[in-house]
């Protein structure tokens, strides 16, 4: 009874309890529809303010769909206009190598091991390379790298509606890594329009159009992602890259980079890359310095270049300040060459120049190919800090052709040599591209590159892993050293044909 009792009691409750909670739930619920009712009566109320709050959601894709559509529509364009014009070279060369085992013809020692040597002296060997090239006029002139046809034996041409020609070399200038080569075609060719690589900015969209790795006609996109990139190749040379991460590879090379509007604003020359294919940057050199060198080497067959006769150096924090310079800026003038265009102007060591014609300086390179590119002759003024105050001078360009001599001394009293270009049977002779080394022409036996025992007719082929194609490269590099500073210098023996790097302590 009682456990009934107590179960009749707690019924009990539980009944009242029931009766409760329905009638909550009841308001609550009469609450939310009344809530609900004038959530509804609100929207009802405000159809055009619901109406344009939406808009938003939707405006974005619209406009993102129209943008894609516009960019992909771009780089059709870019590929129809261009793939024409672009071409596939393909490189032979043939090099005269001296036999290994002829040095050690009569050399005693071996024969009693390894008996007289057997076979020729010398040996041909074939060397074909990839790369591609941009069809510059009607006539037939391909622009393209150096790198890839300055050293060539034969040289075909493959277009883009796959016809084949065999193209000669009309000239190269391996300062600037650029050549020019020719085809005879039975019709007018469609050529390519060069735009103003001065105007090109950084984080601007392009398209890069060459033969990488051999896949004829590959188009690939990417920005610029920087400008005036130097230091990259040889420091004797004359650079000015543009730097971007469009996708190029081996056998881009000298293929086209172009804008948006299908315009060339560079030649693909180089790539960073540790793995030798592409990595997110790549070199090209630009379409003003391309095209300047180009009509050299078409009218002339080689470009000749301006000279002022002095050795400059980029500005640090302390020389600016040293030198009362408020800025970066400009180009030190590190010596004055005797008897040079510089001096004869009035140009003094710790000048800095500032000014060269209508162009502010940035630095070095800048200046070297301002200088370069002016007309032998021409009298360009120019601004330059001395001693805190702004100076303007004259300056008259002289011809590097004509710097030869003034070189000579230079590296004479630092390496204790004097020395001449490689002839063109000492290229076949020891299978050298043109313009390869320097040979040497006097050794004082108590000099530098005496006493490591270098010859007259010895070719010196580079310093510290940097090619020497001239006096210039020589002196350039020579310049730059240090007293009693230790170089790496790679050079052939003139007696066997033989490369190797010798140690040499400067003076």
């Amino acid at each position: 009874m009682k456990i009934h009792e107590s179960n009749d009691k707690y019924q009990a409750s539980y009944s009242r309890l029931n009766i409760f909670l329905v009638v909550i739930a009841f308001v609550f619920l009469a609450t939310g529809l009344f809530t609900a009712c004038n959530k509804k009566d609100e929207q009802a109320a405000k159809p055009k303010e619901t109406a344009i709050s939406s808009q938003p959601a939707q405006a974005p894709t619209a406009t993102k769909s129209k943008t894609q559509a516009d960019w992909s529509a771009a780089i059709e364009r870019v590929a129809k206009k261009a793939l024409p014009t672009v071409v596939h070279v393909e490189v032979t060369e043939y090099q005269e190598v001296v036999n290994p085992m002829f040095p050690f013809e009569n050399n005693p020692f071996f024969q009693q091991f390894f008996g007289t040597p057997r076979g020729p002296r010398k040996f041909k060997r074939e060397l074909k390379g990839l790369g591609s090239g941009i069809i510059m006029d009607a006539q037939g002139h391909i622009l393209t790298n150096n790198h890839v046809a300055g050293g060539a034996s034969k040289i075909d041409v493959l277009l883009s509606d796959g016809k084949h020609y065999p193209a000669k070399l009309v000239g190269a200038d391996p300062k600037t890594d650029l050549a020019v080569i020719k085809i005879s075609a039975d019709r007018p060719l469609p050529f390519a329009t060069f735009g103003d690589s001065d105007n090109v900015q950084v984080g601007q969209w392009v398209v890069a159009i060459g033969q990488p790795l051999g896949l004829s006609q590959t188009v690939t996109q990417g920005i610029i992602s920087a400008k005036h990139r130097t230091g990259i190749m040889n420091p004797s040379s004359y650079e000015d890259f543009l730097q971007t991460d469009a996708a190029i590879n081996p056998g881009n090379s000298g293929g086209p980079l172009l804008d948006l509007q299908g315009e060339v604003i560079g030649i693909n020359s180089a790539i960073m890359s540790q793995s030798g294919g592409f990595e997110g940057i790549g070199f090209s050199i630009p379409s003003n310095m391309a095209l300047q060198v180009a009509k050299q080497l078409i009218a002339h067959g080689k470009v000749v270049r301006g000279w002022l006769g002095v050795s400059i150096q980029n500005l640090t924090p302390a020389l600016a300040k040293s030198f009362g310079a408020k800025g970066l800026n400009g180009a030190l003038i590190a010596d004055v060459v005797k008897g040079g265009p510089a001096e004869k102007a009035g140009l003094k060591r710790g000048d800095i120049l500032l000014k060269f014609g209508e162009k502010d300086i940035k630095d070095a390179d800048t200046l070297r190919n301002d200088v370069a590119t002016t007309p032998i002759g021409a009298e360009t003024k120019a601004t330059v800090l001395r001693d805190g105050k702004q100076v303007e001078i004259t300056l008259k360009i002289g011809n590097l052709e004509d710097a030869a001599k003034f070189f000579s001394a230079s590296v004479k009293d630092r390496l204790g040599v004097t020395v001449r270009p490689v002839t063109k049977d000492e290229t076949e002779k020891y299978g050298l591209h043109p313009q390869q080394g320097v040979a040497v022409a006097w050794v004082d036996p108590k000099g530098p590159l005496g006493r490591a025992g270098f010859e007259v007719g010895d070719i010196i082929l580079q310093i510290n892993r940097h090619a020497i194609t001239s006096a210039q490269d020589l002196d350039t590099l020579t310049s730059t050293l240090g007293p009693h500073q230790g170089i790496m210098i790679l050079a052939l023996d003139h007696r066997t044909g033989q490369k190797a790097p010798v140690q040499v302590v400067v003076r």
